[in-house]
């Protein structure tokens, strides 16, 4: 917790977490969620991978094999599923089949709150001024705004039959004008 670290994008913010994770000391496996909710980028996992040059393996749904030397994890893909196996120590972003949480107990909320939570400064961690903050960002938001609806649009009415001709007729059509 530092104003350094302040106007991070994902590869500052992947730099600070991976120089807290070097002075947390030894890990097996780094887990992140596979993406946040405010950039929805999925940047920092791979981000802290990097900088700590570990292996990784993204979107996870599932531990399939762990030990001291290496992992299998079933890793989720557009159209199936993949198993891949790495190495240890690594960084594993995950999806939310991964899991299913548990609701806490009353007394696990009681001592949750007596908690006491280490803060570290960009000193603590010995981080490089010029890799934290805006200073450390390559990227900058120089505007966010929501866009415009989307204008026009054409509906395609009749039976499945006739509007996929008509839809080809549509397509044939901007495909052939663009070729002038």
């Amino acid at each position: 917790s530092d104003r350094a670290f302040a106007g991070s994008d994902t590869w500052a913010t992947s730099y600070t977490l991976a120089m807290a994770i070097r002075k947390l000391g030894e890990f097996g496996v780094i887990i992140c969620g596979k993406q946040a909710s405010d950039g929805d980028t999925g940047q920092v996992g791979p981000g802290i991978a990097t900088h700590l040059d570990l292996p990784q393996i993204t979107y996870a749904r599932r531990v399939e094999e762990l030990d001291d030397k290496h992992i299998v994890a079933q890793r989720l893909l557009e159209d199936g599923v993949e198993f891949v196996d790495s190495s240890l120590p690594c960084v594993l972003t995950v999806v939310k089949e991964i899991n299913q949480p548990r609701i806490a107990s009353l007394k696990g909320k009681m001592t949750a709150k007596k908690a006491v939570i280490e803060k570290w400064t960009a000193q603590d961690l010995g981080a490089e001024a010029d890799k934290t903050g805006l200073d450390g960002s390559p990227t900058k938001v120089v505007k966010i705004f929501t866009p415009a609806p989307r204008q026009g649009g054409q509906m395609l009415k009749g039976t499945p039959d006739e509007v996929v001709r008509k839809l080809v007729e549509e397509i044939g059509g901007v495909i052939t004008g663009a070729a002038k």
